[in-house]
């Protein structure tokens, strides 16, 4: 499967530089944002602007979410949710509720999608240098196919 085309949506103050480190890295990237200003930088650095996460899922195989609470992060995979297939992967990097990603992720199963739960520590400034730690929660064969995804954004990377 090819995972060089990676969407990210969430573009706020450690998602930005999240995605710049994927770009960084030679992946093609699709961002969205509630915000569209918030992608200026990154589609100057080659990322692609979608105006809708319908526009933006069929282009990708690995989904990036990056999202300022649990609700946001809801709101925005039921969004995506009729759009995923058995090819898409997707990590979520927001601080979730545990109740609600569980109910989430078998969403996204049924679809037969898979997910990571990957919260991020060490905040903007570890994120802009590519030395965050990430707690990777999910199956095996999702996390190692994440691996070097993953490995561009993070330092520290525990499944």
């Amino acid at each position: 499967m090819n995972d060089n085309t990676i969407g990210f949506i969430g573009l706020g103050n450690v998602g930005s530089k999240i995605a710049n480190n994927i770009i960084k890295n030679g992946y093609k990237l699709y961002v969205n944002d509630l915000d569209e200003s918030t992608s200026h930088i990154l589609v100057s650095k080659g990322a692609i602007f979608c105006k809708s996460i319908e526009d933006l899922i069929p282009k990708v195989t690995v989904l990036i979410t990056c999202l300022p609470s649990p609700e946001s992060v809801k709101n925005v995979l039921l969004k995506c949710l009729p759009f995923f297939e058995n090819k898409h992967l997707w990590i979520e990097m927001s601080t979730t509720d545990e109740k609600e990603m569980k109910y989430l992720s078998k969403l996204v199963f049924d679809k037969k999608a898979n997910v990571l739960e990957a919260p991020i520590t060490g905040g903007q400034h570890r994120a802009e240098s590519g030395n965050i730690s990430i707690l990777v929660g999910g199956n095996k064969e999702a996390f190692k196919r994440s691996f070097p995804l993953l490995s561009c954004i993070g330092h520290k990377i525990l499944h």
